[in-house]
Order: structure tokens, then C-alpha cells, then sequence
């Protein structure tokens, strides 16, 4: 369903897509995951096999939820949530062990957007759109994601690397000591790497 607000000529439209809505879309948000997790800090060697059962999984969850940028008809950028509970053991895990109750947390899996259209907003709407669809759900106290760390003295770190955590903080999400996922990706040039990633959370408030 098109989002209610008004959009500039020069600016991305904001769809939002629940569950098997979005399966249409699945094949270029691969790709689109692909393209900007390459880039750092998450230096992601692109598995299309992955993608393809990673995406599905959410496309068949009818409570989560995808906010397409688009440019016309295509899509430049996406944002993804799902109910914690629908996720993944490996993403689970560390909440059950260490709270908040999974059933209670809307976990956000990534927003990722063409360089081109970066700078416009969009990155809140894809927060606003999130959360929103969390709270008209019903049930959730928290919305979460999870951001991956990296050592400060990484050779391929560039030499002005962009930060999201004002932004972040700015919306309302603080890290969460001690409550990390453990993920496995392959890096270009190095294969499958073990990864570790800061949750940051936020308490939902109702409608």
C-alpha cells in the first residue's frame, strides 16, 4: 500500500510490502543486499543461494514487513522487520539467553539504499515505516537490529568512514552491552569470517 505522504519529483516513493507481498521484489533486493553490503564495514562476498532462502524466509513470515524506495518502478532501496520469534535460531539466540523476550521484540534485519539516494530521508522513512507496522501489530516492547563491529585498526577501513550511530541514537536505539549476534559471511579476497554484531534497542511505544 503507497505511503500516505506527499513525495518531490526528485525524491524515492515509499511502498510498503507485508509478508508475501514482496515476493515480487525478492530478486532485486538480492541484489541490491549484495551490492551495498559489499561496501564497508560488512564486506560481504554476495551468496545468491543465501539470499535467496534469507529473503524467502521473511517474505514468508505475514507479519513482517518491507519498505521499498522506489525510483518509478524500480527499486533503489529496502528496509525489512519481522517479528523476532519468526527470525532465525542464530538471531534468537542471544535474547534468549540474555533478554528481552523474543516474543516481545520487532527486529529490523537491514536497510540498505543506492549511493545515489542517500541523503534524502529515506533512511527515516524506512524507521518510521518499520515501526509503525511493530506497533500496529500489536505486542511488541521493543524494536531491535543489530550492526557489525569492526576492529579500529582494520586495514580496509576507509580513511572517512561513515558512521550511522548519531543517527541511530537520534531515533532512539542505544546498544545493548553484552547482547551481540554471532554471524558468519564470506569477505572478498578472505571467504567465510565469523562476525560479530552490537544490538541496539529501542522501547516501542504504543500508538
Amino acid at each position: 500500500m503507497p505511503d500516505p505522504r506527499p513525495a518531490s519529483a526528485d525524491a524515492c516513493r515509499i511502498e510498503i510490502a507485508t509478508g508475501p507481498e514482496a515476493t515480487a521484489h525478492l530478486a532485486r533486493i538480492a541484489a541490491l543486499r549484495m551490492a551495498v553490503f559489499r561496501e564497508w564495514p560488512y564486506l560481504y562476498a554476495g551468496d545468491e543461494a543465501y539470499e535467496r532462502e534469507y529473503l524467502a524466509a521473511y517474505a514468508a513470515s505475514p507479519r513482517s514487513v518491507f519498505v521499498l524506495a522506489l525510483a518509478g518502478d524500480e527499486v533503489v532501496g529496502v528496509a525489512t522487520g519481522v517479528p523476532l520469534a519468526d527470525e532465525a535460531p542464530a538471531f534468537r539466540a542471544p535474547f534468549e539467553q540474555h533478554g528481552p523476550d523474543p516474543a516481545q521484540v520487532f527486529y529490523f534485519g537491514e536497510s540498505v539504499l543506492l549511493p545515489e539516494w542517500r541523503g534524502q530521508g529515506v533512511g527515516h522513512a524506512f524507521f518510521d515505516g518499520r515501526e509503525a507496522h511493530a506497533r500496529a501489530l500489536g505486542g511488541f516492547a521493543w524494536t531491535a537490529f543489530a550492526a557489525v563491529e569492526r576492529s579500529p585498526d582494520d586495514p580496509r577501513r576507509p580513511a572517512r568512514p561513515r558512521s550511522h550511530d548519531a543517527f541511530w541514537r537520534g531515533r532512539g536505539y542505544a546498544p545493548r552491552p553484552g547482547l551481540a549476534l554471532e554471524l558468519e559471511w564470506s569477505e572478498p579476497g578472505r571467504g567465510p569470517c565469523a562476525h560479530t554484531l552490537q544490538v541496539w534497542l529501542r522501547a516501542l511505544e504504543p500508538a
